[in-house]
């Protein structure tokens, strides 16, 4: 069976991502194309935010993106000095609040210890963050400028402060359309097309849409979580399957119970 992933690559080398990978080793013909470009913001206005830990309660990651921003403003060696010297220790003492394994990696790698990775979507994190002790102060959330509005509408039901900050933008990758059209002229029409943001089904749906034409019925479009599921949805494509985790294991599990058309 044919899968295409479309996501963002964890390497330069996309035939070493991790959902490659264990796709493959359960047979499937599997190929990556990256969806997303991104383009970092306000990563000053970040790092003075991250300098004053005693304004907030915590942090939320919701994204890998969001704490590459992090990691690039510690790239200035004075800012990582402050960082490994007392700004660490300092969010440390509070909660970081994260969602989905990979994110919670990246946070590990900064040195902070995080919370909520099992949460697996923003709606089940927010319930999470809601039912911790009360919040006082706000909780700072770097974000993405296409971030979804569940989470901060959640906990503002909630009476629970957050502040955001929009440190990356979001646009399709520069070679989305020429890389999906040499895909489906080369390999032929996929029989699982795997979605794994609202922005990938944003970005390429209606492409792929057209590229597999009178072909369409042979496709079954995956979703890495219900969030995704629901971009789907909303549009009228039904999520033949949804991953129970974001995890490489659960996707291919999910694959495999669906089988091929």
């Amino acid at each position: 069976m044919k899968v295409l992933l479309l996501k963002d690559p964890k390497t330069n080398d996309l035939s070493s991502d991790p959902y490659v990978k264990e796709l493959s080793s359960h047979g499937f013909q599997t190929r990556l194309i990256p969806v997303l470009s991104f383009k970092f913001v306000s990563l000053e206005i970040l790092f003075e935010k991250l300098s004053q830990p005693e304004n907030y309660d915590g942090l939320i990651f919701t994204s890998p993106r969001a704490v590459d921003a992090v990691k690039l403003c510690l790239e200035k060696p004075t800012n990582k000095e402050a960082w490994e010297q007392c700004l660490k220790g300092k969010w440390n003492s509070k909660r970081v609040y994260v969602v989905g394994k990979a994110t919670a990696a990246l946070v590990a790698e900064i040195g902070l210890v995080s919370e909520g990775e099992e949460s697996g979507n923003a709606e089940k994190l927010a319930d999470h963050i809601c039912s911790r002790p009360v919040h006082s102060r706000p909780i700072l959330f770097p974000c993405g400028s296409l971030k979804r509005e569940v989470l901060p509408k959640k906990l503002k039901e909630k009476n629970v402060p957050l502040e955001t900050l929009t440190v990356y933008q979001t646009a399709p990758h520069p070679e989305l359309q020429a890389s999906l059209t040499d895909y489906f002229t080369k390999e032929g029409i996929p029989e699982n097309v795997v979605f794994f943001s609202p922005s990938g089904v944003k970005f390429c749906l209606q492409f792929i849409q057209e590229l597999a034409s009178n072909h369409l019925c042979r496709l079954k479009f995956s979703a890495i979580g219900p969030t995704t599921a629901e971009a789907l949805n909303a549009v009228g494509v039904h999520a033949s399957c949804t991953a129970e985790t974001p995890t490489p294991q659960d996707l291919a599990k999910g694959i495999k119970s669906i089988g091929e058309p």
